[in-house]
């Protein structure tokens, strides 16, 4: 079966997500820190999902897909 759509490039295993995704409620502390634009409703919002995360710092500081996957994965891997 062909697979549709590309997966998001990623250098950090799933697990990690997995992780941000379960203790979210701690986590939505330092990614307001590391993007200030963001709102609590967008927090809400994301939930802990990468792509939420990445399309809501696309149109908060106005960058290019590429750009905010790659300042999510500078941010990942800091996350280990």
């Amino acid at each position: 079966m062909a697979q549709t759509g590309n997966p998001p490039p990623t250098t950090v295993p799933p697990s990690v997500w997995e992780k941000i995704k379960g203790s979210w409620t701690d986590t939505k502390g330092v990614v307001k820190e590391q993007w200030g634009k963001l709102t609590d409703d967008d927090l809400l919002e994301i939930e802990g999902r990468r792509d939420q995360l990445i399309g809501k710092i696309q149109v908060r500081y106005g960058v290019s897909r590429e750009e905010a996957e790659r300042q999510v994965q500078t941010w990942e891997k800091r996350q280990r």
